[in-house]
């Protein structure tokens, strides 16, 4: 591949967001290295057009065509930078499959990511909205992240502090959404891990698998077990996994719920705070397993949007829109959607 990327013109990213969705972008390019990436900011393209970076496509609802230039970020590389006799660092380049990482990192006996086992995507993708699953938070593992300014092309090193993690959440997506673009992340792993067993369902799966003393690739299968059976395969039905946030309330808020529903699935966060199962709401709305034409609601886990062919960013999104009116009309919770929507 030449230093200076290949823009192609009128490309389909049907193939390149996991909704399956079939938006054309005016312009598309590739870029496999810090370097590439430098010399096409330089170039002045980024700043003729509006312009979307994409890893995974794991998280993303195209509503429409792109009409900018649509920046592919495919950059490999995992390296280990330091070892103790507790712990290891590892720079992984942001182009490296996400669920392929995590599987390296388990192999190597590096203890953290686990839990967040066969999550869609790419590392690039991972600090920017701080994934998490089963009782683990990406940022409980993430040392720094490295990043591009877009406009002056300066490559900068972010802190997990200066990252500002919160709930699916990072300062990439909100004060400097559209400003840097990801080039690797570096992450702090355990030699000697505690396992995380407390949540969802790892404990009972575990059991059925007749393991009584997990390792972290014992948790890792059991992981892998409980998305195969709750969760569509994207490759297979497009989705883009969990498409609501689980809403948090205050303590009071959250008593007032349980005294009307008794039955509502609720987890204390500490600080008066009080997070709610969002699948559940949903689920009692009546949308598990609805359809309407080709955009739906998974049967086995009300939190996953889906795209049974042909349906179009925008049906998938008047869905989610309903969705949340209908949340909002019975319990009194705004659902806020944990998909970016293009």
């Amino acid at each position: 591949m030449p230093l200076f990327p290949e823009i192609k013109e009128d490309f389909s990213l049907h193939s390149f967001n996991t909704f399956h969705i079939d938006s054309i972008a005016r312009y598309f390019t590739e870029v496999n290295s810090i370097e590439n990436l430098k010399e096409f900011i330089a170039s002045g393209k980024l700043n003729e057009n509006p312009f979307l970076v994409l890893g995974g496509g794991s998280n993303l609802l195209f509503t429409g065509n792109f009409k900018g230039i649509v920046v592919h970020i495919i950059n490999k590389g995992i390296e280990i930078i330091n070892r103790t006799d507790d712990s290891v660092i590892v720079k992984a380049a942001a182009g490296e499959n996400w669920h392929e990482f995590v599987t390296y990192c388990v192999n190597q006996g590096f203890g953290g990511l686990e839990n967040l086992s066969l999550i869609p995507g790419n590392v690039g993708s991972c600090p920017i909205q701080n994934i998490g699953a089963y009782g683990v938070e990406v940022k409980d593992s993430i040392l720094s992240v490295e990043a591009i300014d877009i406009q002056s092309g300066e490559l900068l090193a972010f802190s997990k502090e200066e990252c500002r993690f919160g709930y699916r959440d990072s300062i990439f997506k909100r004060d400097l959404k559209g400003k840097f673009a990801i080039c690797s992340v570096t992450f702090e792993l355990k030699l000697n891990p505690v396992v995380h067993l407390e949540y969802g369902a790892i404990k009972q799966e575990l059991s059925a698998m007749e393991i009584g003393n997990p390792t972290i690739a014992d948790i890792s299968k059991a992981v892998c077990a409980i998305r195969h059976s709750k969760l569509p395969d994207p490759k297979l039905l497009g989705n883009a996994g969990s498409f609501f946030k689980n809403p948090t309330v205050n303590q009071k808020i959250a008593e007032k719920l349980t005294e009307t529903f008794p039955r509502i699935v609720s987890y204390p966060l500490g600080n008066e705070k009080v997070k709610l199962a969002a699948g559940w709401l949903i689920e009692q709305c009546g949308w598990k397993g609805f359809r309407d034409g080709d955009a739906g609601v998974h049967e086995n886990q009300s939190l996953v949007l889906v795209n049974y062919g042909n349906a179009t960013g925008s049906n998938i999104l008047t869905l989610a829109h309903r969705i949340q009116n209908s949340v909002y009309e019975r319990f009194g919770v705004k659902l806020e959607m944990e998909v970016n929507v293009i």
